[in-house]
């Protein structure tokens, strides 16, 4: 199975059979693998867009299947393609956040403006921090890249947490994979998730940072911690890198109660889709997001629903949640 790849089941099988009988149609193929015709067409068509079927040359009107070798490596590339451009968006969203300490590092200590607040001193930014989860409306959300220092800070930031909670406000944390040997770390997220949060974890994060209500982000001057002070920034187009950065990361994280295989075969384009889509976009809203033809979006999600067993979007959506797809 190429799944992995962007290749589901039925179009792989299509793509076999066809390797051995080239000159088979729609017809004599969903006769042979007991499907649809319409499901053998959406097969070609993936085939087709994934460089693996090509028309015949000598028989114009038909699909050739292409080399094997040459189809692995263009797999292969596609899904480079799909990395460099996740990692293209992560260097933009810290390229912004680079700019924005740029712009405030000449100010005075504690300075305000209606857009970026400086806070020196690590005490000043943990009080700081408190107030600003205090305030959340409606969601917060973190990159913390460390354990938990000590059993009195996880403590704390329980309790600041379980507030939020009570007052409806939605908590989503990404750790690094290597808190899950940490103690103090796994009990905070295990209470944490018992109050109603969520906690994932990923390979790793490439700044700390907290996001309360998609409207304000507190990041530390300096990548490495807090220590030499932090910016609250509220500059809506820093504001959208920072969000679009936190929920990529979280897309692609693993609950903290589940093993992190990371195989269950979504590629990078099925995942931004589904999370899209989850959220209440339309096929159409999710296609001009990310540039991809409204039959694309439609096809993966008709895959997606496929490989969760759903008759419905909202099914999928809540099967693609246990699962933790989404």
């Amino acid at each position: 199975m190429v799944v992995g790849l962007g290749l589901d089941s039925l179009a792989e099988s299509v793509y076999r059979v066809m390797l051995v009988e080239p000159d088979w149609g729609p017809a004599r193929l969903a006769e042979h693998l007991r499907v649809t015709g319409n499901e053998i067409r959406e097969a070609l068509d993936t085939l087709v867009d994934l460089a693996l079927m090509r028309e015949s040359v000598e028989r114009p009107g038909t699909l050739r299947p292409v080399d094997p070798h040459s189809a692995l490596q263009a797999l292969i590339l596609r899904q480079q393609q799909d990395i460099q451009r996740q990692q293209q968006q992560m260097r933009e969203s810290q390229l912004a956040f680079s700019r924005l300490v740029a712009e405030v590092a000449g100010r005075q200590p504690d300075t305000k403006s209606d857009k970026v607040e400086t806070i020196i001193g690590l005490d000043n930014v943990h009080q700081r921090l408190e107030r600003l989860s205090s305030e959340a409306e409606s969601s917060v959300c973190t990159l913390a890249p460390a354990a938990m220092r000590s059993v009195e800070l996880a403590g704390a930031a329980l309790h600041n947490d379980r507030s939020a909670l009570v007052r409806g406000v939605s908590i989503r944390t990404v750790f690094p994979d290597s808190v899950r040997t940490d103690e103090t770390t796994l009990d905070y997220a295990r209470r944490l998730t018992e109050f109603g949060g969520e906690v994932r974890t990923a390979p790793a994060l490439p700044l700390r940072m907290l996001i309360v209500d998609a409207t304000t982000a507190l990041v530390p001057m300096d990548t490495s911690g807090p220590r030499k002070g932090a910016a609250v920034a509220r500059l809506p187009g820093v504001i959208t890198g920072l969000v679009a950065l936190f929920e990529m990361i979280w897309t692609s994280s693993c609950p903290l109660g589940a093993e992190c295989a990371r195989d269950d075969g979504l590629t990078t384009q099925d995942r931004q889709i589904l999370q899209l889509v989850s959220q209440g976009l339309t096929d159409a809203a999710t296609g001009n997001r990310l540039g991809l033809s409204l039959r694309t979006v439609r096809r993966a999600m008709a895959g997606i629903m496929k490989r969760l067993g759903a008759r419905s979007r909202f099914e999928a959506g809540m099967k693609a949640s246990q699962r933790g797809w989404l």
